[in-house]
C-alpha cells in the first residue's frame, strides 16, 4: 500500500493544478474547480493535505470519505473543490500505475463521445450568435448546440428587452433540423415566466432547458419540470449529497448535470450518477471550460450507464476565457465530426504546460516536513500510520 508523500499545487486566480506523488515514485495530476482557485489552493494545503499525507494512495473512495469526516466542521463548496483536486490527481496516478486510461478503471471504454457546442455569450446579438453556431457546425461537425437566454440570475429581467425570444427564433431558424438545440437560462426566471418561455422553446424545437429558475429552489424547478414537455436540466452548482438526494427524489429535473470539480471529484460524481441511474434519470455532466474538467468528464461519461446524449464542450476561445490559454502541451480533446476523442494513454493522458507551471504559484506539502496540529496529532497523525 504505497503512501502519499508529497502534494503540490500550481495556481493562479483561475486554475489550480494538483500533483500527488507516492513513495514508490508514481505521480498524478488533478485540478480543483476553476475561479478563485488561489483560495482553493490555500484550503488544499491547510485542510486536505494533512489528512492525505502518509496514507494509501490506492483506495481513493476511502481516502476521500475519510477527509470529509475529518473536516466535518467545514462542509461546503470550497472543501469539495479542494478535495476534487486530490481525487482527480489520484485517479490519474491510478491509471498510470495500471497502464490504463481512467475510463477503463471506472468501467468504460476509450473512443469517441458526442459533444454539444456550448456558447457562454449573452453580449452577442441573435443574428451573430446564429451565424457563429452555424459556422461552428460547418467547421467542426457539431450536431447539437447550446445558447444563452435570459440574464444570469436575472429575476425575469432579460439581458436586453426581447433578446430571449429573438435569439430563440434566430438560432432555431438557422439550425432546426440540422442540430439539436439547447438553451441555458442560468437561473434567470420566475416560475411563471420560466413556464411561459418553456412553452415558446418547445414551439421552436428546443430540447434542453437548463436552470430555468433559481437553482437553489428545488420546488420551483420541479414545478417548471412538471409543467413542460421539454427536458428541464440542472445541478451544476450542487455538491452536497443530501441536496442531490432531494433533487433525485423530487425528480426536480429531467436530466442531472453535476460538475466533477464542483462535486469534489470522480468518486462523488459517480455516486450521484449512480443515484440518478437507480431512479432512471440521465446524467449529462457540466463542463463549461477547456480545463481538466472537460477531459475528466469525457472519461466519466463513457463509463456511466445513464450517460446523456452528449457532453458540453465550450466553444469560447482565449478572447472569452484568456485563463484557459496553453494549459496543456497538446490538445487533449480531439474534436472531429462533433465528437471528442478519449485516448488510450494511461491516466488522463495529459501533460500540463511547463510554461504555465513556471508562471504559477507553487506550494508543496511533504510528509517528511509535515508537523501535525494538536487536532491532527490527537486524532490522525499520518506519521504514525
Amino acid at each position: 500500500m504505497p503512501k502519499i508523500v508529497q502534494l503540490e499545487t500550481f495556481s493562479n486566480e483561475f486554475v489550480c493544478f494538483v500533483k500527488v506523488t507516492s513513495e514508490d515514485g508514481y505521480s498524478g495530476w488533478g485540478q480543483t474547480a476553476p475561479y478563485n482557485a488561489d483560495i482553493t489552493a490555500q484550503i488544499f494545503h491547510r485542510q486536505i493535505a494533512p489528512w492525505a499525507l502518509g496514507h494509501d494512495c490506492q483506495d481513493i473512495p476511502q481516502l476521500i470519505d475519510r477527509i470529509q469526516r475529518r473536516e466535518h466542521k467545514f462542509p461546503g463548496s470550497y472543501r469539495a473543490r479542494a478535495i476534487g483536486g486530490l481525487d482527480t490527481a489520484l485517479w490519474d496516478m491510478a491509471g498510470k500505475r495500471a497502464n490504463k486510461p481512467v475510463v477503463e478503471l471506472i468501467g468504460g471504454t476509450t473512443g469517441t463521445l458526442r459533444a454539444y457546442a456550448s456558447s457562454m455569450k449573452r453580449d452577442i446579438t441573435p443574428k451573430d450568435e446564429a451565424e457563429r453556431l452555424t459556422r461552428l457546425c460547418d467547421q467542426y461537425g457539431f450536431d447539437a448546440v447550446k445558447f444563452r437566454i435570459g440574464a444570469e440570475c436575472g429575476n425575469d429581467i432579460d439581458e436586453w428587452y426581447g433578446r430571449t425570444e429573438d435569439i430563440t427564433k434566430s438560432v432555431s431558424s438557422a439550425l432546426k433540423g440540422r442540430a439539436e438545440l439547447l438553451v441555458d437560462a442560468n437561473s434567470g426566471f420566475s416560475v411563471s415566466r420560466a413556464i411561459e418561455i418553456g412553452k415558446m422553446l418547445q414551439d421552436w424545437g428546443i430540447t434542453h432547458y437548463e436552470e430555468p429558475v433559481p437553482y437553489w429552489d428545488l420546488e420551483a424547478t420541479q414545478m417548471v419540470t412538471n409543467a413542460l414537455e421539454i427536458d428541464v436540466t440542472g445541478g451544476e452548482q450542487d455538491w452536497d449529497l443530501a441536496i442531490w438526494k432531494r433533487i433525485i427524489e423530487l425528480r426536480a429535473v429531467d436530466v442531472i448535470q453535476p460538475d466533477i470539480m464542483y462535486m469534489g471529484g470522480i468518486c462523488r460524481t459517480l455516486h450521484v450518477a449512480d443515484m440518478a441511474a437507480s431512479a432512471g434519470i440521465p446524467c449529462t455532466l457540466h463542463s463549461a471550460n477547456l480545463s481538466l474538467v472537460t477531459l475528466c468528464s469525457m472519461h466519466v461519461m463513457k463509463a456511466i450507464p445513464n450517460a446523456g446524449k452528449y457532453l458540453e464542450f465550450s466553444i469560447e476561445g482565449d478572447d472569452y476565457y484568456p485563463w484557459q490559454r496553453d494549459l496543456f502541451v497538446d490538445d487533449p480533446f480531439g474534436v472531429q465530426d462533433g465528437r471528442l476523442t478519449i485516448k488510450d494513454t494511461p491516466g488522463w493522458g495529459i501533460e500540463v504546460s511547463p510554461n504555465w507551471l513556471a508562471n504559477s504559484v507553487h506550494k508543496v506539502s511533504n510528509l517528511s516536513d509535515w508537523q501535525p496540529s494538536a487536532y491532527g496529532a490527537l486524532y490522525d497523525n499520518p506519521k504514525l500510520t
